[in-house]
């Protein structure tokens, strides 16, 4: 006799995305995580994220639906550019699969939840940790970060929303610009791909996204400049914000520090953390 399931929890690491010129296509997995507990049966509303993601993958899966609730629970912080979104999207997507009994594959969920988000770069280290590149079309790649590694996240206490964000972008950008993003994408990517981290510095360079969303974060610059005189290789907005990330392989506290100091806010926190290299994982 097969017994069915009825609850399941799912844990998800936050994200850190763009890494300054990879918009849209660069990741990575932190360790900072929410946990989703998805069960069988009625409950309270589900709201409109779980309802579009049930949605999804009930259609996409073919199979019918039933009736569930949900909750999540940890520490990713909403709207501040650590894929919060994400947390929950995936929790609801792999809670429904588990209960389901698995008619689609990681890959497949990590697909239904890009769809959701309206880019892939969030959900792909989400789904499978460590440092992920997913363009609009071709084969997403994945590589481990080494526990060398470490990342301070400045986080203020006020949120942005990302279409607010995308908002600010232009139409058009100078081709010199681009050019310019294009090189320091490509040199970030070969530095995780090697692991040679130290060739990191300087690479984060951004003329896509970042200096028409300063506005909205004006302590970008100054945070990231402190951080790189107390010895991070560089810097970043992290996704939208209003979080900022900086990468060091050294004296993380320090650069930290530096970062809470650079701000000059009186409300915000700088937390250090490690990549984290499994993804979603479905807790026993």
């Amino acid at each position: 006799m097969i017994r069915r399931m009825n609850e399941v929890r799912v844990r998800v690491p936050a994200s850190t995305a763009n890494l300054g010129p990879g918009f849209d296509c660069l990741g990575i997995a932190l360790r900072l995580y929410n946990t989703t507990t998805v069960r069988r049966g009625r409950g309270p509303a589900k709201g409109e994220m779980a309802e579009e993601a049930a949605e999804l993958f009930f259609r996409e899966a073919g199979i019918r639906a039933f009736a569930f609730h949900w909750e999540v629970e940890g520490s990713v912080p909403r709207s501040r550019g650590l894929g919060s979104s994400v947390t929950v999207r995936l929790g609801v997507l792999h809670g429904l699969n588990e209960l389901a009994g698995r008619p689609l594959g990681r890959t497949g969920i990590f697909r239904l939840c890009a769809m959701l988000e309206g880019h892939p770069d969030n959900a792909a280290a989400a789904a499978f940790g460590g440092f992920t590149i997913a363009p609009p079309v071709g084969r997403l790649q994945r590589y481990k970060i080494e526990k060398t590694l470490r990342f301070a996240l400045l986080i203020p206490e006020f949120e942005i929303s990302t279409p607010a964000a995308r908002e600010a972008l232009p139409g058009k950008i100078p081709l010199r610009d681009a050019v310019f993003s294009a090189g320091c994408a490509a040199a970030i990517s070969a530095a995780f791909a090697t692991r040679n981290y130290r060739s990191l510095a300087g690479c984060f360079g951004d003329r896509l996204h970042q200096p028409y969303r300063e506005p909205l974060i004006p302590f970008l610059s100054p945070v990231i400049q402190a951080a790189c005189k107390a010895g991070a290789l560089g810097g970043w907005l992290s996704g939208s914000g209003s979080t900022i990330a900086c990468a060091t392989l050294g004296n993380p506290e320090n650069v930290a520090n530096a970062m809470i100091v650079g701000s000059e806010l009186d409300s915000a926190v700088a937390v250090v953390v490690g990549a984290d290299n499994a993804g979603v994982q479905i807790l026993p």
